[in-house]
């Protein structure tokens, strides 16, 4: 049995899932389009801020948080029927959980390319 390296795994999860730079997810945002969502940990936000709009659920608790029955969409924090675009903090993150998000069922679904350093350079606004 092979090992796969972080490296690989990356590679080949980005060949399965959409990317989308941060203009785009801006534009997403700006037309109510999208349910943003920041999986980076939480003393990430605390170093480096929290971009807004953007929902909250550290990466260890996404599949939990992201069940259909979950208190998120019970309470109509998120829109099932919107696309979900996730971003961490380089977007290593992101791309596999993407992918972990479309084995469960999500097809509208996608991470921003280059995470919350390419966020950080664009029109969001960080908070």
């Amino acid at each position: 049995m092979v090992i796969k390296s972080l490296q690989t795994l990356v590679s080949e999860t980005i060949k399965q899932i959409k990317t989308i730079n941060a203009d785009e997810a801006f534009q997403m945002v700006q037309d109510k389009n999208c349910n943003l969502i920041d999986i980076r940990e939480s003393n990430e936000l605390e170093n480096t801020g929290s971009v807004e709009g953007a929902t909250h659920i550290p990466r260890g608790m996404l599949e939990v948080y992201l069940d259909p029955n979950s208190h998120i969409f019970l309470n109509g924090q998120l829109d099932q029927d919107k696309e979900f675009i996730l971003f961490c903090a380089g977007g290593v993150r992101s791309a596999l959980a993407v992918k972990s998000l479309k084995e469960m069922g999500y097809q509208k679904i996608s991470h921003i390319e280059g995470g919350f350093a390419s966020i950080a350079n664009s029109k969001f606004k960080i908070v």
